[in-house]
């Protein structure tokens, strides 16, 4: 018997979420996405996770100059398409660490992002502190206190771009709380969902989201890429 195509096993995964009530009991809503989670493990799409989770891991052992090419992208990504933030990345490139910020936001303005002129400050900002993030991350393990580092020193970062810089470096215990991690959470019955998403409400849903991640035996990195997959039938950085 031939084996699905990539896009028949989304097809039958968004037909298997619409079959979901949508008012379940927390346990109920774990152990349903649970099960939409273990099939994907063992397929070609658990296999193209495996190899983006590598080149995460792989990223966190470039030179900082590399690294902070990733910072940059992630800054990009706030309030905006992760899609359209990779294309950006490429094209810029080596530009994030030279353009003078006029540049780097004309730049911006011509490929397309929403916030050219803020985006290119805190890239340009984020600069001066290359040498103290190169010197966390060769002394500090701890993915929570990096993130919070993160959070209260690089403008454009809030908890979500922080998680997501770390996961793409190696860091892979952190969530990354979007707003399609927060819809299938909300169709599931596990929240309700946040019209604004506090501190404190972020590290609540990522407690719930390690629940779940234990269920299924994955990190939480790798969690989320299980989740945008089934959530947007795609498997990006």
């Amino acid at each position: 018997m031939a084996r699905k195509s990539d896009k028949e096993d989304y097809a039958s995964i968004k037909g298997e979420l619409l079959m979901f009530p949508k008012n379940n009991s927390r346990a109920d809503g774990l152990r349903r996405l649970a099960s939409l989670i273990e099939p994907l493990k063992g397929s070609a799409i658990g296999k193209v996770i495996d190899e983006r989770v590598g080149e995460f891991k792989k990223n966190g052992t470039k030179p900082i100059n590399e690294i902070f090419k990733e910072l940059c992208f992630c800054i990009l990504t706030a309030n905006f398409s992760a899609e359209k933030a990779i294309k950006m990345q490429l094209e810029i490139n080596n530009g994030f660490l030279f353009m003078p910020e006029h540049e780097l936001a004309e730049k911006l303005r011509s490929l397309g992002h929403r916030y050219p002129n803020s985006r290119a400050k805190y890239i340009v900002e984020a600069r001066r502190d290359i040498p103290h993030l190169e010197a966390l991350l060769k002394n500090v393990s701890d993915e929570r206190l990096l993130r919070e580092w993160l959070v209260r020193n690089i403008k454009g970062l809030g908890y979500k771009e922080a998680s997501h810089f770390l996961r793409n470096i190696g860091f892979m215990n952190v969530a990354i709380i979007d707003r399609h991690i927060l819809s299938i959470l909300t169709e599931h019955g596990l929240i309700e969902k946040p019209k604004r998403l506090s501190r404190l409400k972020y590290l609540e849903i990522e407690n719930l989201f390690g629940d779940l991640a234990r269920m299924v035996n994955l990190s939480l990195g790798e969690l989320d890429l299980y989740l945008w997959y089934i959530r947007t039938g795609k498997v990006l950085k």
